[in-house]
Parts: C-alpha cells; structure tokens; sequence
C-alpha cells in the first residue's frame, strides 16, 4: 500500500487574477478534497493566507472586494519623487518606493486582525524575496499582515519590507509560481494555480513603465522554474491555468466575481485527473 498523498495548492503571483484561488477552492470544497498546505507568494499569498485560515469561499470573496482596489496605490510618496530629483539632499537608499504603504496596511488589518501565520488552520507558507541578496525567503511564523506587506511589495511601488530582522521585497521576483517550496514540504500532489503577468497597452507613466518591465522578467521566470519543477518533481504538478477572455486590470476588483467563476473552472477541467489520482493512494 502507498503512502497518502500529500495535497498542496500553490498561488502565484497575478494581482487581482489570484481571486481564482477561491473558484479553485470551491471546486475543492464540493469534492471534499482537503490540502494538507498553501503556499502563496505576492498577490497569491493574500489568498493563501484567506483559504489558510479556513475561510469560506464566499467570505473570501467578500473579504477580497475590500483588499485590493486602486487606492490602495492612489497616495504617492512625495518624499519618493525628492529622492529621484535630489537624491544627495533627500537620501537614496533601499527604502525607496513611490506609493504611500498606510492604506495597504489598513486593508490588510482589517481583513486578517492580529493573527500568525501559525494561527492558520492548514499549514502556511509564503514567499517572499530577500532585497539583499536575492534569494527566495518563506516566512512560516510571524505576523501574517507583516508577511504579506512583505510578500508585495512590489519594486518601484511599496519600499521593501523589514521581517525578521530581513528586507523583504516582492515574492515573484525569486518565483512568481514556488512550487519548490511545496516540494521541499513533502507534497506528492501538487495544485499550481499560476498566472502571467499582463504586458501594458500603452506606456504612460513610470508606474507602466515599471509594470512592463516586472511582467516580462517574471513571466519568463514563471516559465523556466514551472518546467524546471515539471521535470524534476517526482510527485504531480497539476496545472490549474484560468483562461480570461476578458482583459483584467491589476485593480479590477469589479471583476472578481468573473475571475472565481474561470479559476473554478480550470479547477473542474483538472478534477477528474486529480480524484483518479487521490482514489489511488
């Protein structure tokens, strides 16, 4: 007789997309499919951290409507703009970052309060990137709200973050899609719900320009690590990639209700394979 299967869901980064966490959770609710972990990195780990700590689908939903809307990146840093024209008066330093962080950090509050990630009901892992010297960080114990501000803080937009004695900046800049770090816990089985970075239409502002370059660096990291993972992990990678026939903004929130509805989708397209696969152990 085999050992059981290990279940891990994976959440990459895609801003607003990685709502499609929670059509992918529902699909695993009604199978009565549980995970023994969630790892999430960027964006993807505010939605790991909502399915962690055991909330429904439907208040992730609703919780979600309320995290991530465009003011949280409406309020500049004025201080960011002196840096760039007057860096010898104002200081340069790696504390830079264009967007004022206080609306972010007051979202994230009022959705997670003051709990660990060690409070979370299934085991928690996020992701995020060492500023320093570039390697990939998991933070598993700590302030969640503190972990998360980490996990984005995405460069150029929110200044890196100090966790654990470590600055932290935006997970996907060391793997948009960590499955190494479900492998490297024991996972046989493995719900990779990744997503590519949108490239901009036009190329207005420094904050496009910015996100331009971010999309083509990671969506080819996302690439090279996820065939990497698929050829050296001896378990099952299981992709769960949405399809969006509508064009989805980093803001978009209006939209979550469509984005569930696709990733719960691609979640059912997979469903089959992965009961197979479980009813084997």
């Amino acid at each position: 007789m085999t050992d059981p299967k290990r279940v891990a869901l994976v959440i990459g980064s895609g801003s607003v997309k990685c709502a499609a966490a929670i059509g992918l959770h529902k699909a695993l609710l009604r199978e009565n499919i549980q995970v023994d972990m969630v790892v999430g990195t960027s964006g993807g780990a505010l939605y790991a951290a909502l399915i962690a700590l055991g909330h429904s689908p439907q208040e992730s939903q609703e919780l979600s409507m309320r995290l991530w809307t465009r003011e949280v990146t409406a309020k500049h840093s004025r201080r960011a703009l002196w840096q760039i024209l007057l860096p010898n008066v104002f200081g340069f330093d790696q504390n830079f970052g264009t967007v004022d962080d206080t609306l972010a950090l007051e979202r994230f509050r009022a959705a997670y309060g003051e709990r660990k990630i060690e409070d979370a009901k299934t085991p928690l892992y996020i992701a995020a990137t060492d500023f320093e010297h570039g390697e990939q960080v998991v933070l598993t114990k700590g302030k969640l709200v503190d972990a998360l501000r980490a996990s984005i803080a995405i460069p150029y937009i929110f200044k890196a973050y100090r966790f654990d004695g470590k600055l932290l900046v935006d997970g996907y800049l060391s793997d948009p899609l960590p499955v190494g770090i479900a492998v490297k816990e024991g996972a046989n089985v493995i719900l990779a719900m990744g997503f590519e970075s949108p490239y901009q239409g036009k190329i207005n502002s420094l904050m496009r320009y910015t996100f331009q370059v971010s999309s083509i660096m990671s969506n080819n990291l996302l690439r090279a690590n996820y065939a990497f993972h698929s050829m050296a992990h001896h378990g099952e990678v299981i992709p769960i990639l949405p399809q969006f026939n509508q064009r989805i903004g980093l803001f978009d929130t209006d939209k979550i209700p469509y984005i569930i509805e696709e990733g719960e989708r691609a979640a059912n397209e997979q469903m089959p394979y992965l009961k197979k696969l479980l009813a084997a152990t």
